[in-house]
């Protein structure tokens, strides 16, 4: 926020997320859950829903988001704007309350490629305070975009990922079409293979978990946040644990109880010692792809955005939601999603997501300005224009929820 100010942006407020970062559909929130702008009934993703929705409604041009398993890119793919996730260490992470230290990125949310390649452009660079920061120098990914040409350009689809069990026939056959258009103006379009991508959700919700039951631990109603006291007082283990069970809701739990087994002795090595093997075959899976791919592409997410409470009740299907977006997070590159059209069934925004090696990031702006020009000149509008008129619509937050 230090270089957001500094480059003369003005913050305006804070934007609703899942509680503590843990959902994928902006439902698990002390303010009530935040609704699409494309359909008020329905999830804006998660679990930065909040800033792919303001972006999305036009409250603000810009947002920032985390990214921990496609919390920046996911919003972005079912609202129809851009999301970014850069790579690990590319943008500061200090001053952020940590979910899962190694998988955490900070990015940006916007309405155009380019807007989103300005406020990264603010935001990267090194920070002595975050242990995780690279040193790296970057390029203007404002330039990219400028600059976007793909002629040459190599897109890898990842075939894991092009269809199967849980995709939508409107999410894939936008995704098709926006390979032509890119095909069409002079990329390649060649298949590869991430055969450990199939394990990568079972993975990431091992080592998610135990790194924010570890995160989390210190709200312990000593130092940091709420503190209640038990009826007649009590001890400080007592006053903890009161703390916890009233403070934290019922997907924190779930998760901090999960990752806490998953690091207890009699069990690391079967649980979390396997998934971070997983995340290592994920690491080199994406290895052997670039090497002969530019890029990598595939659906931002299986699904449209489907309707609120629908599957709060079933966290294993949401956390399927996760199977595009999780493996560049387990890999630490960047990703980004782009608008890519409505989905032939409802008529709801679809993202397409290209990945780079890590610290190319620059190659996710120069392809994906490139399709969001194509995309434009096709349909004669940004995709946004196309969003239901909001004006009679009153939303608004209190202490209780939205009402």
């Amino acid at each position: 926020m230090r270089k957001v100010r500094e480059a003369g942006l003005v913050p305006i407020g804070k934007t609703n997320m899942d509680e503590f970062a843990m959902g994928s559909t902006t439902e698990r929130s002390a303010y009530g859950p935040t609704h699409n702008p494309w359909d008020l009934d329905r999830i804006p993703g998660g679990s930065g829903g909040g800033s792919a929705a303001a972006v999305a409604s036009y409250e603000a041009p810009l947002a920032l988001g985390s990214d921990t398993g496609g919390s920046i890119r996911q919003p972005a793919h079912v609202t129809g704007t851009v999301g970014v996730k850069p790579t690990y260490g590319g943008v500061s992470r200090y001053g952020a309350i940590a979910l899962a230290s190694s998988l955490d990125q900070i990015g940006p949310v916007s309405r155009t490629v380019l807007d989103s390649a300005l406020l990264h452009d603010v935001i990267a660079g090194h920070d002595p305070r975050d242990s995780t920061s690279l040193r790296d120098s970057w390029p203007s990914f404002a330039e990219a975009v400028r600059r976007a040409d793909v002629a040459g350009l190599r897109i890898g689809v990842v075939k894991e990922l092009d269809g199967g069990e849980g995709f939508q026939p409107g999410v894939l056959a936008r995704f098709h079409e926006a390979l032509e258009i890119l095909q069409g103006a002079g990329a390649e379009i060649v298949e590869v293979s991430l055969p450990s991508v199939e394990h990568a959700v079972a993975a990431y919700y091992l080592i998610l978990p135990a790194e924010a039951s570890s995160n989390l631990a210190k709200f312990d109603s000593v130092r940091f946040g709420l503190r209640v006291t038990p009826e007649g007082g009590g001890t400080v283990e007592q006053v903890m644990a009161a703390t916890r069970e009233q403070g934290f809701g019922p997907e924190v739990k779930r998760r901090i109880i999960l990752g806490t087994y998953a690091l207890s002795a009699g069990y690391y090595d079967a649980y979390y010692g396997s998934a971070q093997k997983v995340r290592t075959l994920v690491q080199r899976d994406f290895d052997a792809a670039f090497a002969s791919v530019d890029v990598i592409a595939s659906p931002t997410a299986p699904t449209t955005a489907y309707r609120l409470g629908e599957k709060l009740d079933d966290p294993l299907a949401m956390y399927r939601g996760d199977v595009a977006t999780i493996p560049a997070n387990l890999a630490g590159i960047p990703g980004i999603s782009v608008p890519a059209g409505l989905a032939d069934e409802d008529g709801l925004p679809v993202g397409v997501q290209f990945l780079a090696p890590a610290r190319e990031d620059v190659r996710l702006y120069t392809v994906g300005a490139a399709l969001e020009e194509l995309l434009e000149q096709k349909w004669g509008h940004p995709l946004l224009a196309q969003a239901p008129d909001l004006t009679r619509s009153v939303l608004s937050a209190t202490e209780e929820g939205a009402v």
